[in-house]
């Protein structure tokens, strides 16, 4: 997937989620069904995935080589890392990475912000995706918590679906 077909992606994804949470009754940012998040904690849980990814982008490339080092296989398509993520988590059994474990459910009074910090985020992403180099998409490499270190290009991708993944749990249970 090329660059501006990724950041395209990126943008459907985030527009649809935040059109669809600004629609939802306000109840429901801090109700969920038993024993799940909120949606507040689910747009909180997609703005903690993506702020990091854009911080990491925002490095001088060198240092993030450096530090995890490059890329030792071709990159996989879009297909292909939505099939492993799922695998992964099954295999993770409903287990959350460290930063989105017991977290708080936020307010309605934290709605707008959320939301608004979620579009920016999004937006940071989608220009940072046309700005790299397709060399860097390809061979720098970033950890995930569930999924392990992985290509630029990648993660970018693994973003757009992380974001539908969690529109499309919304949309059935709330």
């Amino acid at each position: 997937m090329d660059k501006e077909a990724i950041a395209d992606l990126i943008e459907a994804k985030h527009s649809e989620l935040i059109s669809w949470l600004e629609q939802q009754p306000k109840e429901s940012w801090t109700q969920g069904p038993e024993g799940k998040w909120t949606q507040g904690q689910q747009a909180l849980h997609l703005l903690q995935s993506v702020k990091p990814l854009n911080d990491a982008l925002s490095m001088p490339k060198f240092l993030l080589r450096f530090k995890f080092g490059k890329a030792n296989r071709p990159v996989r398509d879009y297909d292909a890392i939505v099939k492993r993520y799922q695998e992964r988590l099954l295999d993770a059994k409903g287990k959350t990475f460290k930063g989105s474990q017991n977290m708080k459910v936020p307010t309605l009074a934290d709605k707008h912000y959320i939301l608004n910090r979620l579009q920016t985020e999004s937006k940071k992403l989608q220009y940072k995706t046309k700005k790299i180099s397709d060399t860097n998409l390809d061979t720098v490499i970033l950890p995930h918590p569930l999924m392990g270190k992985m290509p630029v290009r990648e993660i970018i991708m693994w973003t757009a679906h992380h974001v539908e993944h969690h529109t499309k749990i919304l949309k059935e249970k709330y």
